[in-house]
């Protein structure tokens, strides 16, 4: 876990501690691509590129005719619907799979880093997590163990002036390659994506799939490779480490391709977004609400176009239909002609439209203006029954959105589930006004029954639907010819996910309690699944990690503090609520409603600890480089090497000290490690 120190040890890695941004300096390197499979890129500037990429499983084309090229220092999105090849060129640009045809060629030794959107889980006893990150520095342990080696032997007479020889170059370059910060840059970046201290130390065959898979990223990004090419990055994260990833990101000097159905995080993270089609990519820059608006306005301008022509054709075609047999014989003729050689070579196609949901909600009986109260409620554990959240006196009125958010774990299924009546609350009550119709989309989608047919769950739900009607209900959410006959067991996360939408939409509710609704959804379906809400005119409940979903629907934000067991109340919108935590202000009264906790914030005798101590910590570290500047300058002359050996010791003992106190109150403030999914 680092060097241990002596008296001839190096700079102590309290920086990289303390910061939040990732260490700039070198690092170790993963290794290049294999030689003779791929080429040197043409474009000096990136770092890898491809020309005529074409892929098909069996009849089934994927895509083809695949141009790209990734230059250095830019963060690109790749983004289509589900089935369109992301994952597959992914694959093929990290080199686990081939084209059928096409080429990708490589800068000579690029460093590749490839996230998969599913990691496999080790069924042997493995390496802990924190042995398991550290093996990203395989080059630089390997120096520390030989810089250990010849410490020992400079206090052995007969090898003392050799063994310091030697120690000098390497331990400086040992130094600039960042040996002294790896063991915190690794604490750091575990940290960040959710593994506190006690989570380090398990073997990676006890961690779940999402945990493996945030552990695998945690190696990426340690590794700092040149590219990153990540596959569903944000899946597996709460809130807290996908707001942390995204500012790592930020920060990081390499380039990345990024597959991700979080519209927020690609908003904060990309400056291009290449959308995949089955006949290539289409390049489009800025963040995804720069691509998202361009898009709308290629799309109108490719309609009126492809309007304009049809037009023009059907002008032709009418004129050579009137004059064909008349006095204007010659000039019909020569006009078909032209029409002709039009269609051929230069008509415009019809544009092509994106497949999205057909998705619309009507909220049936309208509801009265006060649709949703609570009374000195408290949320009771599923399993324990023991108190899980307190909740001030909420009221929520006709036409209100309330985002519900929290980590992993803190109880927001649960307190759906109690505001729906379906769980007993610990105490208080929960009332639901006039004419109030709930309808209720489960995160897991288990309000369905896995033993019927897709056409059988929906005309349960309408038993005066007949067979066509629900075909071309279930169409209108890509369920089309044999799909709608099959079992809703056999269903994957995202069809299951279209179906509850499409039972949803049949219930005609006018309060929607929605638990992750944009799960397992490409990203045509969210926005069009947005759009609907957005149009309902009833009110919502909404849980969701989905913070461009939240930004554009919310009018309240609730969130769930689970270490004190309480919910915050702000009424105003996602980003007015960032911008008063921005701000550190205290809430104003105004914004809250029978809150009865503010904002959740460390203890101020806690902070002003922690401030005192990193202050003497950065003395202390400062006087560490003053002494390594003296143990440099030392040379061979033992007696000044001794003396500011046990300085040096003395310095280091008291900044161990001081670190743990400092990790101590750290971690405290760190979120408790959070089993997969919601209570």
């Amino acid at each position: 876990m680092g060097l241990n120190r002596t008296p001839l040890g190096a700079l102590v890695d309290v920086v990289a501690i303390i910061a939040h941004a990732p260490i700039a300096w070198p690092l170790p390197r993963i290794g290049p691509a294999e030689s003779g499979v791929y080429n040197a890129p043409s474009d000096p500037m990136s770092l890898i590129s491809a020309s005529a990429l074409s892929k098909s499983f069996g009849a089934q084309d994927v895509f083809a005719g695949v141009q790209l090229a990734i230059p250095r220092q830019v963060r690109v999105a790749l983004v289509g619907p589900n089935g369109v090849g992301k994952t597959t060129l992914l694959s093929i640009l990290a080199g686990e799979e081939t084209p059928d045809s096409g080429q990708v060629q490589r800068a000579r030794g690029v460093r590749i880093g490839y996230l998969r959107q599913e990691t496999i889980t080790e069924t042997a006893a493995g390496p802990t997590l924190w042995d398991h990150a550290l093996e990203a520095f395989g080059d630089l342990r390997r120096r520390e163990a030989e810089l250990a080696r010849l410490e020992a032997d400079m206090a052995e007479p007969s090898k003392t002036v050799r063994a310091l020889a030697r120690y000098g170059p390497m331990q400086e370059a040992f130094e600039l390659d960042g040996g002294y910060v790896y063991a915190s840059r690794a604490r750091q970046i575990l940290s960040g994506l959710g593994f506190g201290a006690a989570a380090r130390e398990r073997r990676l065959d006890e961690l779940s799939g999402g945990e493996r898979t945030r552990a695998e990223l945690a190696r990426l990004l340690l590794e700092d490779p040149d590219l990153l090419l990540l596959d569903e990055p944000t899946n597996h994260l709460d809130l807290e480490a996908v707001e942390w990833l995204e500012s790592w990101l930020r920060d990081w000097p390499g380039s990345a391709l990024i597959v991700s159905h979080d519209r927020y995080f690609l908003d904060r993270t990309v400056e291009q977004v290449w959308e995949l089609r089955a006949a290539g990519i289409d390049v489009y820059h800025g963040n995804y609400s720069a691509y998202a608006a361009q898009r709308a306005e290629r799309n109108a301008h490719a309609q009126r176009h492809y309007e304009a022509d049809q037009e023009r054709i059907q002008r032709e075609q009418e004129y050579i239909r009137r004059n064909i047999a008349g006095q204007n014989t010659r000039q019909a003729q020569g006009r078909r002609k032209r029409l002709d050689r039009h269609l051929r070579e230069s008509a415009v196609d019809r544009p092509e439209e994106a497949r999205r949901l057909k998705l619309s909600l009507p909220a049936g009986v309208r509801a009265g203006d006060r649709v949703l109260e609570t009374f000195g409620l408290v949320i009771a554990h599923p399993g324990t029954g023991e108190p899980l959240v307190s909740v001030p006196d909420l009221l929520l009125g006709r036409g209100d959105c309330a985002a519900i958010l929290g980590p992993n774990g803190a109880g927001k299924t649960s307190f759906l589930r109690t505001l729906l009546g379906e769980r007993p609350p610990r105490s208080g009550d929960v009332r639901l006004g006039a004419k109030v119709k709930p309808g209720y989309f489960a995160q897991a989608s288990d309000r369905l029954d896995a033993s019927r047919r897709l056409l059988d769950e929906i005309q349960n739900l309408d038993p005066k639907m007949g067979t066509q009607a629900a075909r071309d209900w279930l169409g209108r959410f890509h369920f089309t010819g044999d799909a709608v006959e099959k079992s809703v067991g056999s269903l994957s996360g995202g069809e299951r996910g279209r179906l509850a939408l499409a039972c949803l939409a049949l219930e005609g509710a006018n309060l929607l309690l929605l638990d992750e609704p944009t799960n397992h959804l490409d990203l045509p379906s969210q926005e069009a699944l947005q759009e609907a809400l957005a149009a309902f005119p009833g009110t919502i409940l909404l849980v969701s990690h989905d913070r461009y979903l939240v930004r554009a629907l919310a009018t309240q934000v609730w969130t769930i503090r689970p270490r004190q067991a309480a919910l915050d109340v702000f009424l105003g919108g996602y980003e007015e609520m960032l911008a008063a935590r921005r701000s550190q202000e205290p809430v104003s009264p105004k914004a809250t409603r029978s809150a009865r906790q503010g904002p959740s914030r460390a203890p101020k005798a806690n902070r002003e600890a922690q401030g005192s101590l990193e202050r003497r910590i950065g003395d202390l570290e400062q006087a560490l480089r003053d002494l390594e500047l003296g143990l440099a300058r030392a040379g061979s002359d033992l007696e000044q090497v001794t003396r500011l050996g046990k300085e040096y010791a003395s310095v280091e003992a008291e900044l161990d000290v001081l670190l743990t106190e400092w990790s101590t109150l750290s971690e405290a403030q760190e979120p408790p490690d959070q089993a997969e999914g919601a209570a």
